[in-house]
């Protein structure tokens, strides 16, 4: 159990962080280029609706080519679905570390409008239509201003839905967030599959070998 005199240190040393984060996000050019770009997406496309595609094994039982012309958020490894889709999502939201680890190559090479939180800029150096957000885990909030920082929620769903918010969008349709899993055990435990994936909607979503959290 941690004592509350290292809970302290641990949150003091988590602030640090969070503020030198901050003052990279601020003073160079990748994260300046990312403020400026999400400025210029708020209220983009206000009024209109969007689609956000969680990766559930539902999405095989829903007619997707009804999203062709749609605004889409893809999250994660979505990207398996598109040859079979036929066409991207408009935007790509991912943010679990083990994900960007294993996929950076993958992920970078979507072609849709990226966004990545700013700690694995180291992944994604030169990457088109990339942009950077903040994200942070302590007091959950739904973020007005994500230009500032978004709270990751313990979910991408989560945080496609606070940029959806920020993109103007006032009618936000989820698909394939089904709150269920075959895989039992302790939240956010990391483990290794060693077989095909039951929980997503392809079998190699994170398939033999993958290093994921419950």
């Amino acid at each position: 159990m941690t004592s509350p005199k290292n809970s302290t240190v641990e949150a003091i040393k988590y602030r640090l962080h969070c503020i030198k984060q901050n003052i990279l996000f601020r003073t160079t050019d990748a994260g300046r280029a990312s403020a400026a770009a999400l400025s210029a997406l708020k209220d983009q496309h206000r009024g209109k609706r969007c689609f956000i595609l969680g990766n559930g094994p539902s999405l095989r039982q829903t007619d997707l080519s009804r999203l062709r012309g749609e605004y889409t958020f893809g999250l994660n490894r979505i990207y398996l679905l598109f040859p079979e889709l036929g066409f991207p999502t408009t935007y790509l939201v991912t943010v679990n570390q083990l994900v960007i680890d294993q996929c950076a190559a993958e992920l970078a090479s979507v072609p849709a409008l990226k966004f990545f939180p700013w700690t694995t800029r180291r992944h994604f150096i030169d990457v088109s239509e990339t942009v950077y957000i903040r994200t942070y885990c302590a007091r959950p909030k739904f973020s007005n201003h994500v230009n500032q920082a978004i709270w990751s929620g313990a979910t991408v769903t989560f945080v496609a839905m606070q940029l959806a918010y920020h993109i103007g969008f006032t009618e936000v349709i989820l698909l394939g967030v089904d709150h269920s899993f075959v895989t039992q055990g302790k939240p956010h435990t990391a483990v290794i599959s060693d077989g095909d994936d039951p929980n997503h909607f392809a079998p190699n979503y994170f398939g033999k070998g993958f290093k994921w959290q419950l």
